[in-house]
């Protein structure tokens, strides 16, 4: 009786210690808020701004790591001086790679640091005071003590201690049962032990690493850009260097409004030609042979020849023609050769010979003509000077008439081909955007009049570098209106979209601390839009590696 009743005292103090902790609170009561999540594996840290400068004190170990930025555009700045005063007395700080550090010893210390840096950078002098909290490690590790199934350190093991209490569970029944049939002090004393076992090594308080290698927990000292639970993102400095984050600070100002048209690359009709066969014929290359694409080629070369082919009908009479011409010639020859025989007698008149010389001439030339019909071919020649754009001549293809053989164009000299459902009055201001993000500045030509689809054709001619453009690729047009609008502006390269497919852009709201913000915008130019709504005046907005924050977790 004694070894049953010892049994059900352990079970009670197993259940007891099990037990433990706010999971037992029944529904309906709060006992206490629970503590805001501290960001994972951050060093202790502190930051203060002005209005041209951003700081970052980062404590570890014995070192003080401080970054320096740019408030508005968040760019490093490089070769400061900074003097900070310290516990000890005022100690300068060493650049290293970008990052500035001073020895402190006194970091090992916990408690609140209030430190005064004395930044000299590029023309700006600033006095820069911040609070450094040192966190207490005993302090931090007896409140995880205290509650080993509950909070963000309790979840990653909650499951295996479930487990563990449902095993011992099973033991404390089997051996309950074995009691009831009276089985002995044997088995009072094995349930004994697994409660004094459950209770002294089962369960060891959260804060001990009972074995865990040296390198893990080094490893999850360092710090990483992680998605916090509000949404909002915490990249420490050093990995915004490594993104190489940019931000603006926002302004609402005055815009004129512009609208999107689509176009597409064409060439200048004054540069560009096309070369095609006048008649049906087969084409032959010409010395040296077909130029092929991108061939450069000046006004007048020609090409290629085209030999039109002769009808069985066109030869028979062509044939015959040929005879009677010869006929006739070998008549006149004999009639002229009397004629020199009778001339110095007299007996003909020299009138008669000279007649009889031409007629003989005459009746030669149109006999050589028939002959330069069967063989001579038309040549293609280019109508300006470019390059091969398009060309499909093969050796004894017939070509048919009005056929295109070649498309020459002149690559320096390009235009716009936009469509407008609304007149555009005027020459308006406008710009390009292409598939990859180049920027082409765009002069007006000239809008047409006649329908196009419901559409109006308007021609710009691209100004300055043409490079990587081709004829036909497609381009978002931006035109310039009277109209104006009030709002922020921000770089289309801010532009984000969040899993329901809205736009949205980061914020930079603290040195380490990005936000995301939705907004609605409309196109503004080809490098900007304009906000509608979402973002208030004189916020500082991520520009370059907003597609890095994005992918952040």
């Amino acid at each position: 009786m004694r070894f049953s009743l010892a049994a059900a005292i352990g079970a009670a103090v197993l259940i007891s210690t099990l037990g433990a902790g706010p999971v037992s609170a029944h529904e309906g009561h709060d006992h206490g808020a629970p503590a805001t999540r501290p960001i994972a594996n951050a060093s202790p840290r502190a930051e203060v701004t002005s209005d041209a400068l951003e700081l970052v004190a980062i404590a570890q170990g014995s070192k003080l790591l401080i970054t320096l930025d740019r408030f508005t555009t968040n760019e490093p700045i490089e070769g400061a001086t900074i003097e900070v005063e310290t516990p000890t007395g005022p100690v300068a700080a060493v650049a290293n790679s970008g990052v500035y550090r001073i020895d402190a010893p006194w970091l090992a210390k916990p408690g609140r640091l209030d430190l005064i840096f004395t930044v000299t950078a590029e023309g700006i002098a600033d006095v820069l005071p911040l609070t450094l909290e040192i966190p207490d490690p005993a302090a931090a590790q007896a409140s995880a003590a205290s509650s080993w199934l509950t909070g963000e350190a309790g979840k990653d093991t909650s499951y295996r201690k479930l487990i563990i209490i449902a095993v011992l569970a099973f033991l404390l029944g089997a051996g309950a049962m074995a009691l009831t049939r009276r089985r002995g002090r044997a088995v009072a004393g094995l349930m004994l032990c697994v409660v004094v076992f459950a209770s002294s090594r089962g369960f060891a308080h959260e804060g001990e690493d009972h074995g865990q290698p040296a390198a893990v927990a080094q490893a999850q000292a360092r710090e990483a850009a992680q998605r916090l639970p509000d949404g909002g993102l915490f990249v420490p400095k050093g990995t915004q260097r490594i993104f190489a984050i940019r931000t603006v600070l926002t302004e609402n100002r005055t815009h004129a409004r512009t609208v999107e048209l689509p176009g597409r690359v064409i060439p200048d009709p004054n540069a560009s030609g096309y070369v095609q066969a006048a008649v049906g014929g087969r084409l032959s290359p010409p010395p040296g042979g077909f130029p092929r694409l991108g061939t450069p080629v000046r006004a007048g070369d020609v090409l290629a020849y085209v030999t039109p082919p002769l009808q069985a009908i066109d030869v028979s009479d062509m044939r015959q023609r040929q005879g009677e011409l010869d006929q006739q010639i070998s008549i006149v020859e004999r009639r002229l050769a009397r004629y020199e025989q009778l001339a110095p007698s007299g007996a003909v008149a020299r009138f008669q010979l000279e007649e009889t010389k031409l007629e003989l001439d005459g009746l030669k030339e149109r006999r050589a003509s028939l002959d330069k019909v069967r063989r001579e071919s038309e040549a293609l020649v280019a109508p300006v000077s470019g390059i091969v754009a398009e060309g499909n001549a093969i050796a004894g293809q017939i070509a048919q008439p009005n056929a295109i053989v070649f498309h020459i164009v002149d690559p320096a000299r390009l235009w716009i081909e936009a469509l407008s459902f609304n007149p555009l009055v005027g020459a308006p201001a406008a710009s390009a955007k292409t598939g990859n993000g180049q920027s082409l500045a765009l002069s007006y030509r000239g809008s047409g009049f006649a329908d196009r689809s419901q559409s109006i054709p308007v021609h710009f001619a691209i100004e300055g570098d043409v490079a990587g453009l081709r004829a036909g690729q497609f381009v978002t047009v931006l035109v310039t209106t009277g109209k104006e609008e009030q709002g922020v502006a921000i770089p289309r390269t801010s532009l984000m979209r969040n899993a329901s497919g809205q736009d949205i852009v980061y914020e930079h709201t603290r040195a380490e601390r990005f936000e995301p913000r939705p907004v609605r915008v409309e196109p503004l130019d080809g490098d900007r839009v304009l906000v509608a709504a979402g973002l208030a005046h004189g916020k500082r907005v991520v520009t370059q590696g907003a597609e890095l924050l994005d992918h952040v977790r």
